[in-house]
């Protein structure tokens, strides 16, 4: 199987739908702090416009659940495409009301707009037919650029597809670029290949890491899911946020990496605390004496050490999820330490997206990692092995190809 390309598409003057993600985050004045996710959208729009397309963007941002809030207008968004594009951008009244529908109709060659947020409409994430055909009626051509969205089956991503054959709809330069590196790297990395997964539950990563297994070196395991493997090694973990009900699963991952000779590393120490807080009293202690009351907050200098020790040899490492509760300062410096020594390796480096990309950024190391992914939950569910519903769509059997 392969992914349609959009180079491949004949574009010359029609006029294209592309499913961006655009879902940035924002201060409390509405401005983007971060703009990445636009900006990875660049390539594709400026190789239609290339083309003298007429093009008609849409994306969602938070979660306005179906009704029409101020705060997720996509009109900070507008503006900052058209700073990046050198171009206007119409931002449209709505999503598919008469006024928009007449707008994409009538949009000229070389011509940019932006649907208002997607899920202003309840269909959207409802993957409802109706929507979908009506989005799809606006262009000849329809492009999926939103890696980040991918994983759902939502009627602008998904539902939108059936509308168009094979010759009309392709994914973008981004999202292909997500799906070609990824499965590179699941099933052709250079090695020593090693994950760290980190995050706060097993349950979120389980599959993640049994798909993983077969196909790494070395598993680093950090965050709140490491007391889960702890609890069941029989250390006391004190108050640490822990899956009761996952402990057999942990035993069997634990028991699978040993089966398959894969190193499997768990945090030899802690930063523990009475309370999650900034004014809460810390200190380091070993995995293995965890004081009753206190919680294991973030990894510990041992154990900083010991993963870089691990991680010397390596040629080829996934990061997917933090060490520790990095948003407070206290408790981000095993995150921060394991973050500098990924970015200085002499290693292809990739970062699964969501809290780790932010996580990156917020160090100021996001420069020096290979490859950043743009969507947390669909990098995840493309290492659990899954075919997204964005994507599925979007493959064909090398066999059909025409020519």
């Amino acid at each position: 199987m392969e992914l349609l390309q959009l180079k491949k598409l004949d574009l010359k003057d029609k006029k294209v739908f592309i499913r961006c993600d655009f879902n940035v985050p924002m201060d409390e004045f509405g401005n983007i702090s971060d703009d990445r996710r636009i900006r990875s959208a660049v390539a594709t729009i400026n190789h239609c416009l290339d083309q003298d397309c007429a093009v008609i963007l849409a994306s969602h941002l938070g979660r306005p659940k179906g009704e029409v809030v101020e705060k997720y207008s996509l009109a900070p968004v507008a503006r900052r495409l058209q700073q990046l594009l050198k171009r206007h951008v119409s931002l449209a009244p709505g999503v598919v009301d008469d006024a928009t529908m007449k707008m994409a109709q009538e949009l000229p060659r070389h011509e940019v707009m932006l649907l208002e947020n997607l899920r202003f409409e309840a269909g959207e994430t409802k993957n409802d037919p109706e929507l979908a055909k009506k989005l799809a009626s606006m262009a000849e051509f329809y492009v999926n650029d939103a890696f980040g969205v991918s994983h759902r089956a939502h009627a602008s991503v998904e539902g939108i597809t059936h509308y168009f054959d094979n010759k009309h709809k392709a994914a973008g330069f981004l999202l292909e670029r997500e799906i070609n590196f990824f499965g590179k790297l699941m099933n052709s990395p250079v090695r020593p290949f090693a994950a760290i997964v980190g995050g706060s539950k097993v349950s979120g990563k389980l599959e993640a890491l049994i798909n993983l297994l077969p196909k790494v070196d070395k598993i680093f395991i950090g965050g709140g899911m490491a007391f889960t493997f702890l609890k069941q090694m029989g250390y006391n973990i004190g108050a640490s946020l822990v899956e009761d009900d996952l402990l057999d699963e942990a035993q069997h991952i634990i028991d699978e990496a040993k089966k398959l000779g894969v190193k499997f590393y768990l945090p030899i120490d802690v930063v523990a605390a009475e309370k999650f807080a900034e004014d809460s009293v810390v200190k380091i202690v070993t995995s293995q004496e965890i004081p009753d009351n206190w919680m294991g907050l973030d990894i510990g200098p041992a154990t900083v050490r010991l993963y870089r020790e691990g991680l010397n040899d390596v040629q080829t490492v996934l990061w997917n999820g933090p060490m520790g509760v990095y948003e407070m300062e206290k408790f981000a410096r095993g995150s921060s330490k394991i973050a500098h020594f990924v970015a200085d390796m002499y290693a292809t480096t990739v970062v699964g997206g969501g809290d780790t990309a932010d996580l990156v950024q917020k160090v100021g190391v996001d420069e020096d990692i290979s490859f950043i992914s743009t969507g947390g939950g669909a990098s995840l569910e493309l290492l659990e092995g899954k075919v997204l519903p964005g994507v599925a769509p979007l493959m064909i059997k090398i066999t059909d190809k025409e020519g």
